[in-house]
């Protein structure tokens, strides 16, 4: 069962998904931490700032070291949209 989790998805032998990593499950598990969380506590501010992190993080590795274009453009992508989102929370 678990062999069928850890293999990438396909089309035409060209991957477009991957069990995810490490920092995507961290920004998941933030995620969810934060959505649980009361939105003026700390742990949510708290989540909330692991989860851009790990993203980064995530996006970063996807961008410099995906495994074809897809998956780079996927993290330049994702990094472009982290940037914006974070110049619009400061700005």
């Amino acid at each position: 069962m678990l062999a069928l989790i850890q293999r990438d998805l396909k089309i035409r032998g060209y991957v477009v998904g991957q069990f995810p990593n490490r920092p995507l499950w961290i920004a998941l598990a933030a995620l969810l931490a934060a959505g649980r969380a009361n939105d003026a506590s700390r742990i949510n501010d708290f989540s909330g700032a692991i989860f851009y992190v790990a993203l980064t993080v995530w996006a970063y590795e996807e961008a410099v070291h995906g495994v074809n274009g897809f998956r780079k453009t996927l993290g330049v992508v994702a990094l472009g949209l982290i940037v914006v989102g974070f110049s619009r929370a400061i700005g």
